[in-house]
């Protein structure tokens, strides 16, 4: 079948329908997410010799 033939199927009218064109572009602008970097908590890095030891010794 060529190109200039048209088949008047209902089914493949309905696939052209859904199908026939492709979505609009995304820009790239739109695909990102920027948030905030939140505040580094102090008391989370501090290092304490004595915890590591019972952390990982006993």
């Amino acid at each position: 079948m060529s190109n200039t033939q048209k088949v008047q199927d209902p089914d493949a009218a309905a696939r052209h329908a859904r199908f026939g064109a492709l979505p609009k572009r995304v820009r790239l602008e739109d695909t990102v997410q920027e948030l905030p970097a939140t505040v580094p908590d102090p008391s989370r890095d501090t290092y304490r010799a004595d915890e590591w030891l019972v952390r990982n010794a006993l």
